[in-house]
């Protein structure tokens, strides 16, 4: 039987969800972590979005997670610039009109918390750019779909710019106390409650 491992990384700023990348560019290769040579990550953060990244050897668990027929939740942490209203809330929860490859895309209903206080998260490096007159707030937003920058999409498309992203969860898996840059090894039984079907 295959020996599957699973990894998560919290993904600094600027850093590129992958191993090999260009001259003046940081990747998953520059993390002070000796991963197994076949060990990938799973889906993708940009390198202007930060947090959770999953990595495994297993192939089942890449083709799973990105079939429609098994949508799971993905959490993220969002810094926006203004002050989110609840007008804005309800309409991201109920479903917004992005723009996708030059066509137009209607969001499935997602879950949006307004943050009273800004939450306890590392500071990035570099941090966002502060404008005395524009104020910021934070929001926690869940989707059951991962379209390209859709979270940023989303927000702009109700008229708050994303500052910062960051993800802290994918189902039951959450990036705890993890700091950029550090990885985790997790067992197969955390993978496995990221939906309810049954891959294992």
């Amino acid at each position: 039987m295959p020996h599957y491992q699973y990894f998560i990384v919290h993904k600094p700023y600027l850093m590129l969800s992958q191993f090999t990348f260009g001259e003046g560019q940081s990747g998953l290769s520059n993390l002070n972590f000796k991963f197994p040579p076949d060990v990938y990550p799973v889906g993708r953060l940009d390198a202007d979005s930060e947090g959770l990244l999953l990595l495994t050897n297993d192939k089942r668990l890449y083709s799973f997670l990105f079939d429609e027929k098994n949508p799971h939740p993905r959490t993220y942490l969002v810094q926006v610039e203004g002050v989110f209203s609840e007008q804005a809330k309800e309409k991201i929860e109920k479903g917004v009109l992005i723009n996708l490859k030059g066509h137009k895309y209607l969001t499935k209903p997602a879950k949006v918390e307004i943050l009273n206080e800004e939450p306890n998260v590392p500071p990035r490096v570099p941090p966002i750019r502060f404008r005395k007159s524009i104020p910021t707030s934070w929001i926690k937003i869940t989707l059951w779909e991962g379209k390209n920058r859709q979270v940023r999409r989303m927000t702009a498309a109700v008229g708050y710019p994303t500052l910062r992203l960051i993800r802290i969860a994918i189902g039951n898996i959450h990036l705890g106390a993890l700091q950029p840059g550090e990885v985790k090894a997790i067992d197969a039984s955390q993978v496995y409650g990221i939906t309810k079907s049954n891959l294992f």
